[in-house]
């Protein structure tokens, strides 16, 4: 029997003759949250509604908690899939109360039910006594709260979360997104992601697979698939890189820094290193140093918290360099480049 919470194994759907997912693997294992994080229109939406039950698979499987849902010629009804969902924009039943919301689909006596659903609203950080408001009396915020409790009151073995946080402003989706991280962790409840918001990914989730035209790029722990992103895609896609050509011999990579130690594993040859901005230092130097890593900065752009400098060595495409906005060198003057850590090496070979 399999120890995942969530199996899928070569899952693909097409429409109208166009395919939207082509032989999608994944794993997850129970109490994580995995986050499927693509642009808009590469698949993550469909991936999703295809677990919830919404969609039927072309190809492919599909098991929850062990038992399979969906396979060839047999798909098992999305009411009957152990499944939470929480949309976009919440879908509260406007007419019903808060208290009638949370309460929707549970049975039992009156006093038992009401009990659930102050236990539930307190569980998602709500003041139980808000039972009585209606979803238009709430902000953004806590619609979006009252709909976890909501998929939470069943007790689902997994839940799916299809870009809920992306229709609050910037500061309330990321004090949202971390109370709703924190309280799914507390639960142990197993939870299927999909945002186009990279921060998002790499900030709640234990797993992240990056997908780009129906197929996962990379698949691995948030730190993994930032440091290590295996291909230009996957490298852009999560934020700010520096691409370097380079000659790797023995773990080190010499270019356009000088000689940088490469993660472990990577072979002898032509090859393109991989580094995060912020791995990287820039430190004055007088105008008569000589050696390695020197170069100018022809741009700097402030962002309070930090700088974006972009560096020019001389020799190959400028670089940028992200450090702390507190004095950091002018445009025009002349700095020292250092790394921090190790470059990764991308999968494709010059």
């Amino acid at each position: 029997m399999s120890t995942h919470a969530l199996e899928i194994t070569g899952l693909a759907k097409g429409f109208d003759g166009q395919g939207v997912l082509h032989g999608v693997d994944l794993s997850v294992r129970p109490g994580t949250v995995t986050a499927v994080v693509g642009a808009s229109g590469c698949g993550k939406t469909t991936l999703l509604r295809l677990v919830a039950g919404f969609e039927t698979p072309d190809a492919g499987s599909i098991a929850i908690a062990g038992r399979t849902v969906a396979e060839a010629g047999r798909c098992v009804p999305a009411h009957r899939r152990d499944v939470g969902y929480v949309a976009q924009d919440g879908a509260l039943f406007p007419h019903l109360t808060v208290g009638q919301n949370v309460a929707y689909g549970l049975e039992g006596s009156a006093r038992s039910t009401r009990a659930r659903v102050h236990e539930l609203l307190a569980t998602v950080s709500l003041d139980p006594a808000m039972e009585r408001r209606r979803p238009h009396q709430l902000s953004g915020g806590q619609q979006q709260r009252v709909a976890l409790a909501r998929a939470l009151a069943r007790e689902p073995a997994l839940m799916l979360l299809d870009e809920p946080f992306s229709a609050l402003d910037t500061g309330l989706r990321s004090s949202t997104r971390t109370a709703v991280a924190r309280l799914l962790a507390k639960a142990g409840v197993t939870t299927l992601l999909v945002t186009h918001d990279q921060e998002e990914a790499l900030s709640i989730a234990d797993q992240v697979a990056v997908m780009r035209d129906g197929r996962f790029t990379r698949v691995g722990s948030p730190r993994e698939v930032y440091l290590a992103p295996g291909d230009v895609f996957t490298a852009e896609f999560l934020g700010d890189c520096v691409l370097l050509p380079a000659t790797i011999t023995a773990g080190v990579a010499d270019c356009a820094l000088g000689r940088v130690p490469v993660r472990d594993g990577a072979a002898d040859g032509a090859a393109t290193l991989v580094l995060r901005p912020e791995q990287l230092v820039a430190t004055t130097v007088d105008d008569g140093d000589q050696g390695e890593r020197l170069g100018t900065v022809s741009s700097s752009e402030f962002r309070g918290r930090d700088v974006l400098l972009v560096v020019d060595l001389g020799a190959g495409e400028p670089i940028t360099v992200r450090q702390h906005g507190i004095d950091p060198p002018g445009v025009d003057a002349k700095v020292r480049v250092d790394v921090v850590g190790t470059a990764a090496v991308l999968d494709e070979r010059p």
